[in-house]
């Protein structure tokens, strides 16, 4: 069971990942019939003020040495550099060889990295690190779709709010669902969140070497409401449809069908964050056919379904 906690802070401070962990396990909700958390603040040393951006700074209230023999480490986002202090990454390890956990949140995935525990293991972070962390630590099995992986004694997390569903998780699985589910009301969020980090990544249009490519693209975006098929991109291109199969591969880096499924979810996806239409006319105006082939590749795509997208990130009216 969760007893003493650790945030080990150092360089610049991403302020509302701390302030997940402090919220989580900082704050004393003992009275609400939440265990108790001997929480401490760490960092290389505790006298000096550490930035959290905008001129504002913070102070831990421990050295390193408190972290030691906690039952939880936990790391806030920060650099992205993968060169942090020794004494950084020698205690997150000892944490681990003491039979502790680690927990990090968003880009903290790269301390955990650093120190070599990711090796081997599936994790994630925010989907704008993914293919960094992957660069800068190849053995570990980085996947970007999910909002928090358990691997072991490291849960990893994604970008900024997953570090709530993380902590939760942890809390849910070493103090009971009733624990968890109390904070979370305390906190006001869900005790548990559907779909993962698609959901949130935008999918741009891809920069072609090719002006004939470039155009084919920007017509293809222009006329998601049609049928359109490879033939016929490929009798736009002059080519046979074999051949620019080819070349669009070459191009994009996916086939000509894959990037215009792509395409269409993504103008679906403005769609319900943008306007009240139905489902029927989204999947018309995205070329999807019908509200069964939206659903089904949407969900594929996004990871939730369309009405649960457009709960989450509707425009609201007036």
């Amino acid at each position: 069971m969760l007893s003493k906690v650790a945030a080990i802070l150092h360089g610049q401070v991403a302020l509302f990942e701390f302030g997940v962990l402090n919220e989580v396990f900082g704050l004393d909700r003992t009275g609400y019939g939440v265990p108790a958390f001997d929480f401490r603040i760490c960092a290389p040393d505790p006298t000096l003020p550490l930035s959290i951006g905008n001129g504002a700074g913070i102070v831990a209230s421990h050295s390193l040495d408190a972290a030691r023999d906690v039952d939880l480490v936990a790391i806030p986002g920060g650099s992205t550099s993968g060169e942090y202090p020794d004494e950084v990454l020698d205690t997150v390890r000892a944490v681990v060889d003491n039979g502790g956990r680690v927990l990090t949140v968003c880009s903290g995935a790269f301390v955990a990295g650093a120190a070599g525990l990711l090796d081997g293991r599936r994790c994630t972070t925010h989907w704008a690190y993914g293919e960094k962390l992957a660069r800068m630590f190849p053995t570990a099995r980085v996947d970007t779709d999910v909002l928090f992986v358990d691997d072991g004694p490291i849960t990893t997390s994604a970008g900024t709010a997953a570090g709530i569903d993380a902590a939760l998780h942890l809390v849910r699985e070493e103090c009971g669902h009733e624990a968890a589910n109390l904070i979370a009301r305390r906190m006001v969020v869900a005790p548990h969140r559907d779909g993962g980090q698609r959901q949130f990544v935008q999918t741009p249009v891809p920069v072609c070497g090719s002006a004939g490519f470039a155009e084919m693209l920007d017509w293809l975006v222009e006329n998601l409401d049609r049928d359109i098929r490879v033939d016929d991109m490929a009798a736009r291109m002059h080519m046979s449809p074999r051949t620019f199969a080819r070349r669009f591969g070459d191009e994009v880096g996916v086939s000509p069908h894959k990037w215009l499924t792509e395409q269409r979810v993504a103008h679906a996806r403005r769609l319900l964050e943008t306007t009240s239409l139905p489902m029927e006319q989204i999947a018309t105006q995205s070329g999807l056919g019908s509200a069964t082939l939206l659903r089904h590749h949407f969900a594929s795509a996004v990871g939730v379904s369309p009405a649960t997208y457009r709960r989450r990130f509707a425009e609201q009216a007036g």
